[in-house]
């Protein structure tokens, strides 16, 4: 049987559906403000069975808060999802037609890409494309705006998938891009932004701060799964601190 919900997790709720997507650390502080202002127990560590709580009461309303991982910096992050919508339907109220198209043009470009980035002038390139051919402008705008709203990250002109939009569209990545789309043989989450073995009958794909948390101090690092030589520069990833009081 579900634990109660409270006031405490009705705030914590309300918060996220402000944000959207907040990190591990802002969560767990969250967590920590929501129970002391409404007086209930509070327990260090306890977070994701707090929103297991949560998460069964909002299953008859198709809405689930999951967790996800950052593939640049490896932090956790809490997102609200809605279960009923399965595709890209979920931005048609920000989003109009012709701009989801080119979101969907620009989901391609980044999924057939090696290492999960698509360059401003593939873009810009790809929109030229559309039956509806939009001016420079306007695709530079539409850039800006997914990422404003947490759809794309950008990083010197190189786009890429945000951690919302994994969260969020996780099923409709793996569902449209089944035969593309590849998971972290790690973390078992869908991996865009990592690196490849090398071995052309193996071809694994690890993000870089599991890379870095797998290989910490081998000095001769090996494929986990085919066990030929990892060839690659092992990232240095910093470790947050897990106090909740930070």
């Amino acid at each position: 049987m579900a634990s109660q919900m409270d006031d405490s997790h009705r705030r914590f709720l309300q918060a996220l559906m402000r944000s959207a997507i907040i990190d591990e650390q802002t969560a767990k502080k969250l967590h920590r403000h929501c129970c002391r202002v409404h007086d209930t127990r509070y327990a260090t560590g306890q977070l994701d069975d707090y929103i297991d709580t949560i998460n069964s009461h909002l299953q008859p309303m198709f809405m689930q808060i999951r967790k996800g991982m950052c593939e640049e910096s490896g932090v956790q992050h809490y997102a609200l999802v809605n279960m009923s919508e399965t595709d890209i339907t979920r931005m048609t109220s920000d989003y109009a037609d012709h701009e989801l198209e080119l979101f969907r043009k620009i989901m391609d470009l980044i999924v057939d890409a090696d290492f999960g980035t698509a360059s401003s002038t593939e873009i810009l390139n790809c929109a030229l494309t559309l039956n509806k051919k939009p001016k420079k402008k306007d695709t530079e705008q539409l850039l800006n705006r997914l990422v404003h709203d947490s759809w794309l990250t950008e990083r010197q002109g190189e786009y890429c998938l945000s951690t919302r939009c994994i969260i969020e569209m996780d099923s409709y990545i793996r569902t449209m891009y089944q035969n593309q789309v590849k998971q972290c043989h790690i973390c078992r989450n869908i991996a865009f932004q990592c690196q490849i073995c090398e071995n052309p009958i193996c071809g694994v794909k690890i993000h870089n701060p599991c890379v870095a948390r797998f290989f910490r101090g081998a000095t001769e690092p090996r494929c986990p799964a085919c066990e030929d030589f990892w060839p690659h520069e092992i990232p240095q990833i910093e470790e947050r601190p897990a106090n909740e009081d930070l």
